[in-house]
């Protein structure tokens, strides 16, 4: 959205801002946008060289930190999450990594919910660790714990609502006053929900991350990440990523705007295969717990509710037994894809103690609630009666 009256998309939806921000015409007046596959760009004299590279004139300088299709998935991306500005990467956890490098320092300490993606963890347990920079990990909802966490070293407070993969859901507005009672910033990583479902800037955050692979794209096609946030965060993070070249390329960048075309559309439909499945599965024998925010149980139930427009499409459970249960289960199925990957048309199963947990120790697995019979499920856009049906296999399976 801008501030101009005359703009049409001044206050716009969220689905028509998908398909038209950012989108500025060449003079061959394309309808589709256009991808910018060039490393560098020749300057029309020496003297706007310099401007450009002392960033006194604007203008594209180089492709590792300014694109015109990248700028335009940046532009589009910072609209549908209501921020000023956006930087996009090579993958989400460059999007981390950019971010933290960007504005951390060592001596600075982070505090994390204890529910995020392994790999997350890892890069604050082991990498940031070594150039200075200490996390405390808290109990995803235990506001408490986040409160006496805090530090006067503390810089940020950074976590997944909904979590994976047990779907926590986190008051971002209550973590965003606690932050702002700090001087900290709140960071969260939207990507279960997507700006069509969520907007985390609108609640308090400061800065929201996604892995672009995910939702954004669709369809499993490309790796990326964005973060999106203030301007003058922004300008640093972009600063990182000139010298350090996390970059994304302008074909993905392609690729995630056509995604983000769909996205409104898709994420509802994600949702509701993902609410008829919960359901379902709560009701088997077999099934020991279900983790999805969309079902009254939930005890985050109320407040996904509040913050979120519809529950998002992925969700967990435990089936009765261990880890060869749960194995059983998944090998049994015969529709669904045996990937990490998720936020795709087709529908995802993954052992995530084995697999995108797996570089935890046995404690933190504990801690995080990744249990040996836990699967996640990322329910794609395939006809719910035959993932019901898939579903099905593995339960004879026990």
């Amino acid at each position: 959205m801008t501030d101009n009256p005359e703009d049409p998309l001044d206050q716009a939806d969220i689905a028509t801002l998908a398909i038209r921000a950012g989108h500025r015409r060449t003079h061959e007046g394309e309808h589709g946008e256009a991808i910018f596959t060039t490393s560098s760009y020749v300057f029309p004299s020496a003297a706007e060289a310099a401007a450009r590279f002392a960033g006194d004139a604007p203008g594209n300088v180089y492709s590792r930190y300014t694109n015109p299709t990248v700028r335009l998935f940046q532009e589009r991306i910072a609209a549908l999450e209501g921020g000023e500005a956006a930087v996009a990467t090579a993958s989400g956890m460059a999007a981390i990594l950019s971010t933290c490098m960007a504005l951390l320092s060592a001596g600075d300490h982070l505090v994390c919910a204890r529910s995020v993606f392994g790999t997350t963890t890892v890069l604050f347990n082991k990498y940031l660790r070594k150039f200075g920079v200490d996390t405390t990990f808290v109990d995803t909802t235990d506001y408490a714990a986040w409160e006496r966490a805090i530090t006067p070293a503390t810089r940020v407070l950074f976590l997944e609502t909904p979590s994976n993969p047990i779907c926590e859901v986190v008051d971002i507005a209550r973590l965003a006053e606690l932050a702002r009672a700090h001087n900290c910033l709140l960071i969260v990583d939207n990507c279960f929900c997507t700006p069509a479902l969520q907007q985390p800037l609108a609640l308090g955050a400061d800065l929201v991350i996604h892995s672009a692979t995910k939702y954004l794209d669709g369809q499993g096609r490309c790796v990326g990440g964005v973060v999106v946030g203030s301007a003058e965060h922004m300008d640093e993070v972009t600063g990182f990523l000139r010298s350090a070249g996390p970059t994304m390329s302008p074909f993905n960048a392609w690729v995630f705007l056509k995604g983000l075309e769909t996205l409104r559309l898709r994420m509802d439909a994600h949702s509701a295969g993902a609410m008829t499945i919960a359901e379902w599965l709560s009701a088997r024998p077999a099934i020991e717990k279900v983790y999805y925010a969309g079902l009254p149980s939930h005890p985050g139930h109320a407040l996904a509710r509040r913050q979120q427009r519809a529950f998002g499409g992925v969700l967990s459970f435990q089936v009765k037994g261990d880890r060869d249960a749960a194995w059983r289960f998944i090998d049994a199925t015969r529709l669904m894809s045996l990937t990490a990957n998720l936020g795709d048309a087709k529908t995802t199963i993954v052992h995530p103690a084995t697999t995108t947990h797996s570089r935890l120790s046995e404690q933190d697995k504990q801690r995080a609630q990744i249990t040996d019979n836990l699967i996640r499920v990322a329910v794609g856009l395939e006809a719910t009666a035959d993932l019901i049906t898939d579903l099905q296999r593995g339960i004879d399976a026990l």
